[in-house]
């Protein structure tokens, strides 16, 4: 897969770091950055990468900042992006296959690298479902688009 990576000041180590392993798993991945151990502001380098995911130029993204949160708000602000702020693997490979999650966020102060490794690898190998997850990313995407989605509830279902 083609990958983007992108980190404020916080977590410029472990996105190297995160880069290299995710390398090593045969990715083709592209460093956005920073390199600026003094500051970066986060919404930037959410913004680049998030825009690259949605058009097309990478299949998926990660991004790293102090706690994740920040820069997942910023990469979710762009139209068609799912990212998802994870600091253990389980939610990273149930993003995946409910949710469709096209960007993964990553908290350099909650999260150490070798975690962070983990659940790297396996939000990228995780594979979305489809089935009745399909309807609901589908949903996503009219909220995207400033549509009022309803609830349909399937019969039979539970979840």
């Amino acid at each position: 897969m083609r990958i983007v990576i992108a980190s404020d000041h916080a977590a410029i180590g472990f996105r190297r770091e995160l880069a290299d392993a995710v390398r090593a798993l045969g990715h083709d991945v592209t460093d956005l950055g920073t390199n600026d151990p003094d500051r970066a502001d986060y919404p930037y380098f959410g913004q680049q990468a998030a825009e690259a995911v949605a058009a097309g130029r990478f299949d998926r993204g990660i991004l790293i900042c102090g706690s994740g949160v920040g820069i997942s708000i910023a990469a979710n602000k762009t139209h068609g992006i799912r990212c998802v702020v994870c600091s253990e693997p389980y939610s990273a490979v149930l993003s995946r296959n409910h949710n469709d999650t096209n960007m993964l966020a990553l908290g350099a102060r909650v999260i150490g690298v070798e975690l962070g490794k983990m659940i790297t690898a396996m939000w990228l190998e995780a594979e979305f479902e489809g089935g009745r997850h399909q309807r609901r990313v589908n949903q996503l995407g009219a909220i995207d688009d400033g549509i009022e989605v309803e609830d349909q509830v399937d019969p039979g279902s539970r979840c």
